[in-house]
């Protein structure tokens, strides 16, 4: 990716030196955080608010504090971090180049084209479409069109980077968060019956809502979308890294606060409606009875056109991201336009004939790479304070990546390693999938004061030789 920043540096400065210290204009600004938000927030964004609020009940403030934690914080400190170090391979490269390689490949392929844009372009015919047409109607013709009419918007608004900022900050977004919010006002004036928290949520609400926002994913996405936002920072004519920082930096902050309001505005809609609709399996759900309640039959439609625009900005997002690294990676022997079209062309083949066998390969390996990817992020964004050396980050990704792949063989192929498996099995928070973050804590920890002390001892003894 160094190679496109140059050329659009060296663009930039053609131009003339005023914009070398350029700066957005507030209206740019604006619509560069509101197309972060746009980027981040997708389906599962939609309805797992809801069903937090739907079984925390009275808890769900505090649910939603601790969901935010994994479904706010960590995706926007991670744009930040990638947007500063000018790309996901930049900050894996403090792993090693290999390490680089592989887990950036990993990261766009299976937050991209093996998981994230084929589900993108589905989900909303499955949850809003589907139930709006008559059951003697052929679905499966149905979800074609609907794919094909999808993906044709996608590819539109990719095809010209350029564009970006303004048909998915400046339309689309805009668009979705007016919805959202005429949506949110009206369910409000509706009865509230809140409910006592259930299940998890009466346990231990805080754990449960930490690690329902680390469902979203979210953290793995902003690690594609961090280099977006700086790209399109660059585009305004803002070429000065600490000017592309600080404004990647407040972007980050504006869609993180976005992203909360609405996130609390969802979550409200379920708890309000915890009584009235205990025991819903999913936020999809309690938001089409509770719309229908609340609209009628246009309910639905409001619903639908709220899901395609939500999964139609992110997946844009992840066509975009991923055109820019591969065009990057294979040194432009195929261009940015033509990987979009082989990227969206995969995506609607898979949303229409694939998905399910796709999703039974790509969820394992997102589960094992998003710890490695949350412990990239605090790495990242503690990195000018602590200046960690190689083998701290290399420590943290051994950890962060082995303790999960053990975990992953047992809980998802029924594959036992001697004595590693059942080691794992025993760390504190193993029952939460969560054995590798005490380990991976202590093991950089450790590294980093050996590592300091090392550096101390080798610098002393340099200035004891010049003495």
């Amino acid at each position: 990716m160094g190679s496109y920043l140059s050329k659009l540096n060296l663009k930039n400065k053609k131009r003339g030196d005023n914009f070398i210290m350029k700066k957005l204009t507030r209206s740019q600004f604006i619509q560069v955080s509101i197309m972060l938000f746009g980027l981040f927030f997708g389906a599962g964004n939609l309805i797992f608010p809801p069903l937090l609020g739907n079984q925390a009940g009275s808890a769900t403030f505090l649910a939603l504090l601790s969901f935010s934690i994994t479904a706010v914080v960590f995706p926007v400190i991670g744009a930040i971090v990638v947007g500063k170090t000018d790309g996901l391979s930049n900050l894996a490269q403090r792993v090693g180049p290999k390490f680089s390689l592989v887990f950036t490949t990993a990261i766009y392929l299976s937050i991209g084209p093996g998981l994230g844009i084929p589900r993108a372009g589905s989900v909303p015919f499955e949850m809003a479409i589907a139930p709006l047409l008559p059951q003697s109607f052929n679905m499966n013709l149905a979800r074609l069109v609907y794919t094909f009419v999808f993906f044709a918007v996608a590819l539109w608004v990719c095809l010209k980077p350029n564009k970006l900022v303004k048909r998915v900050g400046k339309y689309l977004t805009p668009a979705l968060l007016l919805m959202i919010l005429f949506m949110f006002v009206r369910l409000m004036f509706l009865d509230k019956n809140v409910a006592a928290p259930v299940g998890d949520y009466g346990k231990s609400p805080v754990l449960k809502g930490f690690l329902s926002g680390y469902d979203t994913m979210d953290a793995v996405a902003a690690l594609n979308f961090g280099f977006v936002i700086a790209l399109a920072i660059r585009r305004f004519g803002v070429t000065d890294k600490k000017e592309v920082t600080k404004y990647t930096i407040k972007a980050g902050v504006f869609a993180g606060l976005v992203l909360f309001a609405v996130y609390a505005m969802l979550s409200s809609i379920g708890m309000n409606s915890s009584v009235l609709l205990a025991g819903a399996e999913n936020g999809a759900e309690i938001l089409t009875k509770t719309c229908q309640y609340a609209f009628g039959n246009f309910g639905f439609f409001l619903l639908a056109a709220i899901f395609t625009l939500a999964c139609l900005t992110t997946c844009v997002g992840l066509i975009s991201s991923g055109g820019e690294y591969f065009a990057t990676l294979f040194k432009e022997k195929l261009s940015y336009r033509t990987w979009v079209y082989i990227w969206t062309f995969f995506s609607f083949v898979v949303a229409n004939f694939g998905l399910n066998n796709l999703l039974a390969f790509s969820v394992p390996v997102l589960t094992l790479i998003y710890p490695v990817a949350l412990v990239l992020i605090v790495m990242g964004a503690s990195h000018d304070f602590v200046r960690y050396g190689k083998f701290s980050y290399l420590t943290g990704a051994f950890f962060s990546v082995g303790l999960p792949f053990v975990q992953m063989l047992r809980t998802t192929f029924s594959v036992s390693l001697p004595v590693l498996t059942e080691l794992e099995n025993n760390l504190p928070f193993a029952e939460s999938g969560l054995s590798w973050l005490v380990p991976t804590f202590v093991g950089v920890l450790i590294v980093s004061l050996l590592e300091k002390v090392f550096l101390a001892n080798k610098t002393y003894g340099q200035v004891k030789e010049r003495a």
